[in-house]
């Protein structure tokens, strides 16, 4: 089965849209805003006008409603404004509010997915601890119902659009130590109690803002409760599977944009009185680079295939994962090889794409989660 077979016209259609939009709003700005650390607020207004943000969405709230490769085709053109910084903040919502939509009250659903979908708000999801990283069913902060709220009392890092974010889907532990005692609740900014400190920087995804959030007796009322009280771990771990699939498909497009540098760049620059791609070492790494990104590349839609036909998919898509990081550390390593000093410069694609690929391993469940996963399937 070839990559044409797994999109049809309408996905060609979302990914040309997607291009338009990154190479009108995004791509002559991209440099500025990397060095700025941020990018203006009013982009998720013209991403929500141009029908970026609804890709995904329930069709009641004005998305497109679940189309896995819809999904993939966004996500691979949003990858090739080499910004892995604007692409993360401007798709935390999907993984902050799918939760409202899947499993939080009629009324909370109202309040909260429009306004986010329009761009007017934004959202963000808020599970890792300071010391808890990917020990999830650990977690600490802690939610204790106190008449008609929730008294929370803990804090949260590394949270994506954690700066700018109006919602928070926040993971909190109602019950009992493990995985089920845990509750996810929708936080909005302004509640008494509840304050995000300061921007954190980064190694890379410099143009998305990351913070550390506190909660001291933080009153969340008990109607912002998303999904049964203790059963929050099962939120989030279904929530996981999609967001490791657009990781690998993160990982897999990285590669091909930095192969594509690298390949461009080894045709044009001289060494030694021939082109770069004149010498067999690179001509051979140049194919090595390609080979894997397809290989990648291709288990990585394959897996997305049986995900869209409703398969199981926690093994497989933990395998594609770990491989399209794989790969992709190993072709923006080459690219950056093959560029010597230039690719060392700051401003040059392929620094940037060395740099933000190297959380992909780490987000949404680090590598070595991923092979503990895969173990435990295989039965070990």
């Amino acid at each position: 089965m070839s990559a044409l077979d797994y999109f049809n016209d309408t996905h060609r259609m979302v990914r040309e849209t997607v291009k338009a939009f990154v190479e009108r709003e995004i791509r002559p700005h991209v440099d500025e805003w990397e060095e700025a650390g941020t990018f203006p607020r009013e982009l998720y207004v013209k991403a929500a006008q141009a029908g970026l943000l609804g890709i995904g969405a329930p069709e009641r709230w004005g998305g497109t409603g679940e189309d896995v490769f819809m999904k993939v085709a966004a996500c691979e053109e949003m990858v090739r404004c080499t910004s892995g910084g604007v692409g993360a903040s401007l798709g935390s919502l999907d993984i902050g509010l799918p939760p409202v939509w899947k499993w939080g009250s009629e009324a909370l659903q109202e309040r909260v997915v429009p306004a986010v979908l329009a761009g007017e708000k934004i959202s963000a999801l808020a599970i890792t601890e300071p010391g808890g990283g990917s020990d999830v069913a650990n977690l600490r902060t802690r939610a204790v119902k106190d008449g008609d709220h929730y008294l929370v009392n803990g804090s949260k890092t590394f949270i994506t659009s954690g700066v700018r974010a109006d919602y928070y889907t926040v993971a909190v532990r109602t019950g009992d130590a493990g995985f089920g005692g845990i509750s996810l609740l929708l936080v909005e900014k302004g509640t008494p109690g509840f304050t995000v400190g300061r921007q954190l920087k980064k190694m890379g995804w410099w143009a998305s803002d990351t913070a550390e959030l506190f909660f001291e007796d933080c009153r969340v009322p008990v109607e912002n409760l998303i999904g049964p009280e203790n059963g929050g771990f099962y939120c989030i771990m279904s929530n996981f599977q999609m967001e490791r699939l657009i990781l690998a498909v993160t990982a897999n497009m990285t590669a091909q944009v930095a192969f594509e540098e690298a390949l461009a760049y080894a045709r044009e620059r001289q060494a030694f009185g021939r082109p770069l791609a004149g010498f067999q070492v690179t001509r051979h790494k140049l194919a090595e680079m390609a080979t894997a990104v397809k290989a990648s590349t291709e288990f990585t839609y394959r897996v997305a295939a049986r995900i869209a036909a409703g398969e199981d998919c926690v093994l497989d898509v933990s395998m594609a994962k770990n491989q399209a990081t794989q790969c992709a550390d190993r072709v923006t390593w080459d690219a950056v090889q093959i560029f010597g000093g230039s690719g060392f410069m700051r401003g040059t694609v392929v620094e940037r794409l060395f740099r933000d690929n190297r959380i992909l391993s780490i987000g949404g469940g680090t590598y070595e989660i991923m092979n503990e996963i895969i173990a435990k399937r295989l039965g070990l």
